[in-house]
C-alpha cells in the first residue's frame, strides 16, 4: 500500500507541474480576457445594445489547464430583448470585437461565436439577465454558476479540478458537446467540491452504480426517490443553482461507464498515461489490409461530403442517422458487430458498420405464431400460403408455424445503395445528412477504403483505434 501511495503521489506531482499555468501565462490570459471584455462592450454600445459583459468559465474560476486557456465572454442582455438578436446583432458584435481573427459560428441552444485571438480560443456568448429560476435561455445560468463556484472553490481545490479535467481528457470523457457526450467543466468542478479532492472523486466514481445521484444543494433531502422520476440518465447531478436541472444530462452511459472503468484502473495502478495517452500511430497500408482481412468480417464504409451544419447540429444528426441505419440493417438481417461514426466536421463524414458477412443466403426461415394462438395462426397462413415470396411451407415445427421465404436483400451494399441513393429520408436519415448523401455518397467494403485512409490522417487514426478496439489506458 505504501508503494502504491508513493506511485500515486509521483504521478500526481508530475501531472500538476504540467497542468498548472505559470504566473506569466496567467497574467497574459487575464489581460487578453480584460481586453476582449472592453472590445465587446465597445461593439455592443456601437450597436445600441445594452449589455453587461463579463468573463465566465474556467478562466474566471481559475480552473483552466496550462497551455489550454479558453476564454468565455458573456453578453447579458435585458430580458425584453427578442431571441432573434442572439443570431443576428449579437453575432455581429462578437465578430466586430474579434475582427482579424479566425471566426467560427457555433450553436448550442442558440448561435454564438468562437474565435481564435492570439492563438487562444475565445467564445462570445449571448444570454439574458435573468433572475434565478426565471431562465429564458440555457446560458442564463452560467454567470450564476461562475459566482457559485468562485464562492465555494478554495485555492487548494483549483489544482484538484485541473487534475480531474486532465484525467477526463486523457481517458476521453471530457466535453459536454454532442460529439463527446461527456463531462462539462462545471460538472468537474462540482464533483471536486462534493468529494474535496481528485483522488476522492475517483474513489467514489469507482463504486458508482446506475443511476448515481448527487444533490449538492440538498434540494431533495428525504425525497431522493423523486429524483429518478424527475430526471433521466445514468448520472444525475442536481444543479445547486437550479433544482430543476441535471448538470450531467449530457453524459451518455458509454462515457460514464468509461469513466468508472478508468477510475478503477488508475487507482489500482497509477500511471501518467491516464492523463496523457499515447499518440495513435495509424497502421501502414499493408498492416491495415491484414488487420481487416484476418477478422473475416465485412467493413462497410458509407462516406459522404459536406453537410451544411455547425458541429453540434452535425453530430446530433450524425448520431440520429447512425441509429436509424443500424436499425434498418438489423431489420434486414445484417447485424452489426460494432459500428462507429467519424467526421472532420467540414467536408467529410463516414459511417462504419462491421457486419459478420456482406452476403446473406437468398432464403431465410421466418417464424410464425405458436399453434395455440388461433387467430394469429389464421392471419399468418392467409399471408403466406399463396405468397410468391414463400419458398417452402407453411409447416409446423416445435409447436409453431414456419415458412421459408426469399430475402429482399442479400447484399448489404445493394441494400444501402437502394435506401440511400436519394438521401435516405425514408430510412431515418436526418435532413442535413440526407442532403449531403444525395449529393455525394460512396460505399466501400473492406480494403476499398485504403485510398480514403491514406489521404486523411485523422480518419486513419480513427480506423486504427477502431480496429485496436480498447482504451489507450488499458
Amino acid at each position: 500500500m505504501v508503494n502504491m501511495d508513493s506511485d500515486l503521489e509521483k504521478v500526481l506531482t508530475n501531472v500538476r507541474k504540467r497542468i498548472t499555468p505559470s504566473d506569466e501565462e496567467r497574467k497574459k490570459v487575464l489581460l487578453l480576457a480584460d481586453n476582449l471584455v472592453e472590445k465587446v462592450k465597445t461593439a455592443a454600445k456601437k450597436a445600441a445594445i445594452e449589455a453587461r459583459v463579463r468573463v465566465e468559465g474556467s478562466v474566471a474560476r481559475d480552473t483552466w489547464i496550462r497551455g489550454e486557456p479558453e476564454i468565455d465572454i458573456f453578453m447579458q442582455l435585458p430580458a425584453v430583448m427578442p431571441r432573434e438578436v442572439f443570431g443576428t446583432v449579437c453575432l455581429k458584435i462578437a465578430r466586430e470585437a474579434t475582427k482579424g481573427s479566425k471566426q467560427v459560428e457555433r450553436f448550442a441552444e442558440h448561435p454564438y461565436l468562437e474565435a481564435f485571438v492570439n492563438s487562444t480560443r475565445v467564445n462570445i456568448v449571448p444570454c439574458y439577465r435573468a433572475k434565478p429560476g426565471e431562465w429564458i435561455s440555457a446560458t442564463d445560468r452560467t454567470p450564476y454558476h461562475t459566482d457559485y463556484v468562485k464562492s465555494k472553490l478554495k485555492d487548494e481545490l483549483k489544482g484538484e479540478v485541473r487534475l480531474l479535467k486532465q484525467f477526463m481528457k486523457g481517458v476521453g470523457v471530457y466535453g459536454a458537446e454532442i460529439k463527446v457526450g461527456g463531462f462539462s467543466g462545471y460538472l468537474s468542478e462540482l464533483l471536486t467540491l462534493r468529494y474535496e479532492s481528485f483522488v476522492n472523486v475517483l474513489r467514489s466514481v469507482a463504486n458508482w452504480r446506475h443511476p448515481w445521484i448527487i444533490d449538492y444543494g440538498n434540494y431533495y433531502r428525504g425525497r431522493e426517490h423523486e429524483v429518478q422520476k424527475i430526471f433521466e440518465g445514468p448520472l444525475v447531478v442536481v444543479d445547486p443553482i437550479d433544482k430543476g436541472r441535471n448538470v450531467a444530462s449530457a453524459v451518455r452511459k458509454q462515457r460514464l461507464d468509461e469513466f468508472i472503468a478508468a477510475s478503477r484502473a488508475f487507482l489500482k495502478e497509477p500511471n501518467v498515461k491516464f492523463f496523457y495517452p499515447r499518440e495513435t500511430k495509424p497502421f501502414k497500408k499493408q498492416k491495415l489490409i491484414h488487420e481487416i482481412r484476418k477478422r473475416g468480417t465485412a467493413f462497410i464504409f458509407v462516406e459522404f461530403g459536406k453537410a451544411e451544419a455547425v458541429p453540434d447540429i452535425l453530430w446530433g444528426q450524425l448520431y440520429k442517422t447512425h441509429r436509424s441505419l443500424r436499425k434498418m440493417l438489423h431489420q434486414n438481417d445484417f447485424t452489426a458487430l460494432r459500428s462507429a461514426v467519424w467526421s472532420n466536421e467540414q467536408n467529410s463524414s463516414v459511417f462504419l458498420f462491421e457486419v459478420e458477412r456482406r452476403l446473406l443466403t437468398a432464403t431465410k426461415k421466418h417464424l410464425g405464431p405458436p399453434i395455440d394462438k388461433r387467430v394469429e395462426c389464421e392471419k399468418f397462413l392467409r399471408k403466406h400460403v399463396k405468397s410468391s415470396a414463400t419458398l417452402s411451407g407453411p409447416y409446423l415445427e416445435d409447436g409453431r408455424w414456419v415458412v421459408e421465404i426469399r430475402r429482399k436483400h442479400t447484399d448489404i451494399v445493394d441494400l444501402l445503395t437502394e435506401k440511400l441513393k436519394t438521401g435516405g429520408r425514408q430510412s431515418g436519415v436526418a435532413e442535413l445528412i440526407s442532403k449531403a448523401m444525395a449529393k455525394s455518397m460512396k460505399i466501400q467494403v473492406n480494403e476499398e477504403v485504403v485510398a480514403t485512409y491514406l489521404s486523411n490522417s485523422d480518419f486513419a487514426k480513427f480506423l486504427t483505434e477502431y480496429i485496436e478496439g480498447k482504451p489507450k489506458w488499458l
